[in-house]
């Protein structure tokens, strides 16, 4: 006669070995709800408009803003509001040890200046990533490139300040307000319109000029 197992209890069955707790399935749900609404939240946050519209930056700019950088072996350069990836693709051009990171908060602009970069042979030297460049932390550039707005430089500037001594930071146009450049330059478009360029060397000192 088979003899009779004594009953377990929920305590001891709790313990066994692949026990699968009854609620496990509502447990996975709720982990899975929280993950879509988290992704959901930074698709939203990501897909606020930009704070400035899309201008690509002339040619023969780009080139004396590279210039202007003086960059160095082994620089890291951030492209911020990166468009197109025109500014970091010529830095790299310029030098074969300079890496570099384009950030741009519309993800058309991120693809087009992936397959830019893919197109001169740069991927695996530049990375663009779709982000907010207000949360960015740019303690690893040396060098910061940017074509964006005064009242956008001027949001920067607790970014900047993270930056290591000596690093450049290259504007076209738009200056940093309360901060002294320590060079400006112009240069004639095949427009004909002069083209403004500031750079400044951190730390940024501030303008004392009334």
């Amino acid at each position: 006669m088979a003899s009779e197992l004594p009953p377990v209890d929920s305590a001891q069955r709790s313990k066994a070995p692949g026990f699968i707790p009854r609620n496990a399935g509502l447990l996975l749900a709720a982990l899975f709800l929280l993950g879509s609404w988290a992704w959901l939240m930074v698709e939203l946050f990501q897909r606020r408009p930009p704070d400035v519209g899309y201008g690509a930056t002339p040619p023969e700019v780009v080139a004396a803003m590279v210039e202007m950088a003086g960059l160095k072996d082994g620089d890291t350069v951030y492209d911020l509001g990166c468009g197109d990836g025109r500014l970091a693709i010529a830095a790299a051009l310029r030098n074969p040890t300079v890496r570099g990171v384009g950030i741009d908060i519309d993800p058309d602009r991120v693809a087009v200046a992936r397959d830019a970069a893919a197109a001169a042979g740069l991927t695996g030297r530049l990375r663009f990533r779709r982000a907010d460049i207000f949360r960015e932390d740019l303690s690893r550039a040396n060098v910061v490139m940017m074509y964006l707005s005064t009242s956008v430089n001027e949001r920067l500037r607790p970014q900047f300040d993270k930056l290591p001594p000596g690093s450049r930071i290259v504007s076209y146009a738009y200056s940093i307000p309360g901060v002294k450049p320590v060079q400006e330059k112009t240069v004639r478009g095949k427009d004909g319109v002069e083209h403004r360029m500031l750079l400044w060397v951190t730390p940024l000192k501030k303008d004392a000029s009334p």
